[in-house]
């Protein structure tokens, strides 16, 4: 992609009266854009058009298309990440606690299904646009301490075995949130069943939150 001129640069530097405001409506829009179409269908025009601002000001924002998706995954995994620390988790038995986490997890893959998508579009490029981020690795970590502390304080409490590997458990439980969303359509052709359907969601929730808890028991 051709780099944006020095003028273009200036001129997008001095367009947006509220940059971050700016900045939040463009990734809006380049989420719901390379939801829809992926990164190698999804076209510049496209954001412009949806966000209603100009190419100068997405280049003077984000680089180039490559930086801005890799600032979108960014900030969908920041969203992600947010909802699972906002578990108040202190209180609560570990079993609780868990069963409150997995829920949360569940429940967030359920009302996003764009994030589960955007993953997906990631996943086929080779994660290599967020291979040199400095902020995803991080904040993806963060997980794997909140489960960390709830596995040993269940383990002390007697409700958890002891050597549970927090990244396994994490796959376990996003595995099974993922999928059901990622392709609930080919199911519901192969299948017949509708997996979005209201009783079959409480129930998919529920079995993801008592299999980890076996999965956990002493």
């Amino acid at each position: 992609m051709k780099k944006p001129s020095s003028e273009k640069l200036a001129s997008a530097a001095r367009a947006p009266h509220d940059p971050q405001r700016t900045r939040r409506a463009i990734l809006d829009a380049a989420s719901a854009v390379f939801a829809e179409k992926g990164f190698s269908g999804a076209n510049v025009d496209d954001i412009v058009a949806r966000v209603e601002t100009t190419k100068p000001t997405i280049y003077y924002h984000f680089g180039s298309k490559e930086g801005l998706f890799a600032a979108v995954l960014e900030d969908v995994y920041a969203g992600m990440r947010d909802i699972e620390k906002s578990l108040r988790s202190e209180g609560l038995p570990a079993s609780e606690a868990m069963r409150e986490l997995v829920g949360i997890t569940f429940d967030y893959h359920a009302a996003h299904p764009d994030w589960i998508r955007l993953i997906s579009v990631a996943n086929i490029h080779g994660a290599k646009h967020i291979a040199g981020s400095e902020s995803v690795a991080p904040s993806n970590s963060a997980i794997l301490g909140i489960l960390s502390d709830l596995v040993d304080r269940g383990a002390r409490e007697g409700v958890f075995r002891e050597g549970v590997d927090p990244l396994r458990l994490h796959l376990l439980i996003n595995s099974f949130c993922f999928y059901r969303v990622s392709n609930r359509h080919t199911w519901k052709v192969i299948f017949k069943r509708d997996l979005e359907a209201p009783d079959d969601v409480k129930a998919q929730r529920e079995t993801i939150v008592e299999s980890v808890l076996r999965y956990l028991a002493p």
